[in-house]
């Protein structure tokens, strides 16, 4: 019969595996899902490797409020399988990294030179649909709930052509997909959000993969002291090893961390970063920076349905609290150029790499989250 026309193969619904969360604190299902064709301006995308990221797990807790039941997963990398109609920039076989921000160009914060929180994102809505308010996933004649509108805990995924973005066909999606989220979020959170200055003091708390890329930032953009914050020390050794010139667990210490870190440095560090996600640490983060032209970043997702007090005092003297989504870059101009910058060796993604597992172990992978290793 000759070969089938592209176009024909593109309608196909795949039958595939997904790690499924069918409801809250319960663990991952895998099973069998139908993944529709793409529709137009969509892009249906074979998921290579994708990263296990703490928001994910605020989803599972409730902290993340997101409708069940839902494929999760963000942070990954794969190839193009087929593409929608009016699709144009992306073909099959293309290299991509889908994207939780999309930029799509036209909107108030795409425009502005100061924005990256694209107006078609699923942060404030949480519908956890394609734009069209549909989805492509079905899973036991259930329609299954999209995430951010990427869902890369699945051997398929479609995503809209806002939410993707080509990289260099050379690059290894193993160690790129962390520039889908880990890497980017905390390395952005201080060389595009803080903008950290060469010879600056800096405190991170929170020493995680995102915690752990944000040292990498600072150290990048010249800082003479880092300083490391976490309960627990097992992180200390490879904080230091990326840039990190002291640690420092609160526990140690019978006074709060701020007074600490503002007694190390004298009148507390010129840049702060949450990376946690806590009410606690955000204020911590805060007072420990310098009282008159201090800068502290939340970076860390904060918890649903949970608000902060504190004193004004703190920002009436000077002080700026900033939030950092995906470290404040436009998602498709900046993932490409940050891949091509990682195969010209301007940083390393490697010493954040802890585990390598089968996707149908991904419970494992969230029990090794969950237990900070």
């Amino acid at each position: 019969a000759g070969a089938i026309p592209f176009s024909l193969l593109s309608l196909q619904i795949i039958k595939c595996k997904a790690a499924v969360m069918w409801e809250a604190n319960k663990p991952f299902s895998i099973e069998e899902v139908e993944v529709a064709p793409p529709k137009e301006h969509e892009v249906r995308i074979k998921i290579m490797a994708t990263g296990i990221c703490r928001s994910d797990d605020h989803v599972i807790t409730g902290s993340l409020v997101m409708p069940f039941p839902i494929i999760l997963g963000h942070e990954a990398a794969g190839v193009v399988e087929s593409v929608g109609l009016g699709v144009t920039s992306f073909k099959p076989g293309d290299k991509v990294i889908p994207l939780f921000l999309p930029q799509c160009g036209e909107c108030s914060n795409c425009i502005s030179t100061k924005g990256n929180m694209c107006h078609k994102n699923d942060f404030g809505s949480a519908a956890g649909l394609m734009p069209d308010g549909t989805s492509r996933f079905t899973c036991k004649g259930k329609p299954v709930h999209h995430f951010l509108g990427t869902s890369t805990f699945t051997e398929y995924t479609v995503v809209h052509e806002t939410s993707v973005a080509k990289i260099d066909s050379a690059a290894p999606l193993e160690k790129v997909c962390l520039i889908g989220c880990g890497f980017s979020t905390g390395y952005g959170a201080a060389v595009q959000t803080a903008k950290v200055d060469p010879g600056s003091t800096c405190a991170v708390f929170g020493l995680g993969g995102v915690g752990l890329s944000v040292i990498m930032g600072c150290k990048a953009a010249g800082a003479s002291r880092i300083i490391a914050v976490d309960i627990n020390s097992d992180k200390f050794a490879k904080a230091k090893e990326l840039g990190a010139t002291d640690c420092v667990n609160p526990k140690d210490f019978n006074k709060p961390v701020h007074e600490v870190l503002i007694e190390m440095t004298g009148e507390g560090v010129d840049y702060s970063f949450e990376v946690v996600g806590r009410i606690d640490t955000m204020l911590a983060a805060l007072a420990s920076c310098q009282y008159n032209y201090g800068v502290s970043v939340i970076v860390g997702v904060p918890p649903a349905t949970q608000k902060i007090s504190f004193d004004p005092m703190l920002l009436f003297t000077g002080r700026s609290w900033k939030g950092s989504v995906f470290g404040g870059w436009k998602s498709k101009d900046a993932v490409p150029v940050l891949v091509a910058d990682y195969m010209k060796k301007k940083f390393v993604l490697d010493p954040l790499i802890t585990h390598t597992l089968p996707f149908t172990k991904i419970n494992e992978g969230f029990d090794l989250l969950r237990t900070g290793k």
